[in-house]
């Protein structure tokens, strides 16, 4: 588990540029005036017996926005919020019963710029204890983990695309079991995956 911890450590202590939903969807030009909004995820490595697991949500059937998506905890900036630690640690509590005093968060990951017009700030956390996860129904259909060391293994990325907005999108993908992981959630552990890369 030492070991997990020094190489997330490591990853964050090396350079890296944001991301994008558009990455694979070059050129892409911004319209003007568009306004990006701040949002931040909890990125949460649980630290367990058998090896450290990144804990994961399925999102609600019923939402207007990605819904049965795999996704971070987390969700746009609120008023109340002292910064984005902050709002990552309140909607992974509410999301998934996740409590902020079980958390020590090592630091920010790169920004993403989502299509929802969000600019996401990846929060990497260590979750050393037991906790039980309780979805939050009217967000979260699933809460689920995967082993760190799948997501870290820049091999098991794969590129695919389907139509969007009568373009073709290209984006990244690392499915795990019935689990189709991709999109900003893909592509923010790639990103991972690529600093922690030996």
């Amino acid at each position: 588990m030492q070991d997990d911890v020094a190489r997330l450590i490591d990853a964050l202590a090396r350079p890296a540029g944001g991301s994008s939903d558009f990455d694979l969807v070059p050129p892409f030009v911004p319209p003007s005036g568009r306004a990006l909004r701040p949002a931040a995820v909890l990125v949460p490595i649980w630290l367990r017996p058998s090896g450290a697991r990144v804990i994961l949500t399925k999102r609600a059937s019923h939402l207007k926005h990605h819904p049965g998506q795999i996704a971070f905890p987390g969700g746009k900036v609120e008023e109340g919020d002292a910064d984005l630690e902050a709002t990552a640690l309140r909607e992974a509590w509410e999301e998934i019963g996740l409590p902020p005093s079980r958390v020590e968060i090592l630091g920010r990951l790169s920004g993403h710029e989502t299509v929802t017009n969000y600019q996401m700030t990846p929060i990497l956390g260590l979750v050393r204890d037991d906790f039980a996860p309780v979805a939050d129904a009217s967000e979260v259909e699933e809460v689920f983990s995967v082993p760190l060391s799948h997501v870290l293994d820049t091999a098991r990325y794969v590129i695919e695309g389907r139509m969007w907005m009568g373009t073709r999108r290209r984006y990244f993908a690392v499915p795990y079991g019935p689990y189709y992981i991709w999109g900003a959630t893909a592509r923010i552990l790639r990103g991972l995956a690529e600093r922690a890369a030996p």
